[in-house]
């Protein structure tokens, strides 16, 4: 897993991961609600273009969320916390060899804010867990 400094302009999280998983499999667990409640939050994600969709994150609430892109099996791209971070999310797939390279942006925090800076942070600790659960359940 990488992560890769960000300009001060444009403050992102970016990792990727190597899957030992086809991307099928893998785009199943990013955009089926069951999937995705399994490795990070309740939802009803989809991989429609405009679809509206609140994800159960626990202690920091129902957030809003909207699909603003999708590539079946190589992209998707959602905002999140709509109305509050005002973030997106863009998951990419790439084939590499018998698996798949995943890679996430998540983008946007608003520096000049306190809760864009302490989410920048927060998430920045928190999505190499993330994806280390998708991870577990994709294996299991």
């Amino acid at each position: 897993m990488t992560d890769s400094p960000d300009s001060p302009d444009s403050p992102a999280i970016h990792l990727d991961v190597f899957l030992p998983h086809p991307p099928a499999r893998v785009w199943h667990a990013l955009t089926d609600p069951e999937q995705h409640a399994r490795w990070w939050a309740a939802g009803d994600v989809r991989a429609e273009v405009g679809h509206r969709f609140t994800l159960d994150m626990g202690p920091w609430g129902q957030q809003p969320c909207m699909v603003l892109a999708v590539e079946p099996e190589r992209m998707l791209r959602y905002s999140f916390a709509e109305g509050s971070l005002d973030t997106t999310l863009t998951w990419r797939l790439a084939p590499e060899g018998e698996g798949t390279r995943l890679f996430l942006e998540h983008a946007g925090f608003d520096l000049a804010s306190p809760l864009g800076r302490t989410a920048l942070e927060g998430m920045g600790r928190g999505w190499p867990d993330v994806l280390d659960r998708l991870g577990r359940v994709l294996a299991g």
